[in-house]
């Protein structure tokens, strides 16, 4: 099993920045895909951006290319996501995601309880 704890969502005004966390714990997470997926009210859950737990390659979104990096360090077992330039449009609940796939949601397994991130004036 693999727990994830997201962190790190809030309010913000456009053109705002935010970090989101995902703290990852148990059985051998470090060989699994992590990723951030988001979900707006009335919308299917959609990826954002991925990392290899060991090679640190990345895959991003078209919607957040540019603006949105993900990366994680080893020594603290966590994934972050650094959100800049926030458009009222990256509104959604963001999830942490572990699995073996890049961009399907079906390709992860394990999943965070999602946090808010609002983009408003």
């Amino acid at each position: 099993q693999v727990q994830l704890v997201e962190s790190g969502g809030g309010l913000v005004q456009p053109g705002g920045s935010l970090r989101l966390s995902c703290a990852a714990s148990g059985r051998a997470f470090s060989s699994y895909t992590m990723a951030w997926f988001r979900q707006a009210p009335g919308k299917e859950r959609e990826f954002v951006a991925s990392i290899t737990w060991n090679g640190g390659s990345t895959a991003y979104a078209d919607s957040v290319k540019g603006r949105f990096t993900i990366s994680r360090d080893k020594t603290k077992n966590t994934v972050y996501l650094q959100m800049n330039t926030l458009k009222p449009e990256d509104t959604a609940v963001y999830f942490c995601a572990a699995g073996s796939g890049r961009t399907a949601v079906v390709q992860y397994d394990y999943w965070g309880q999602g946090t808010q991130v609002t983009v408003s004036s």
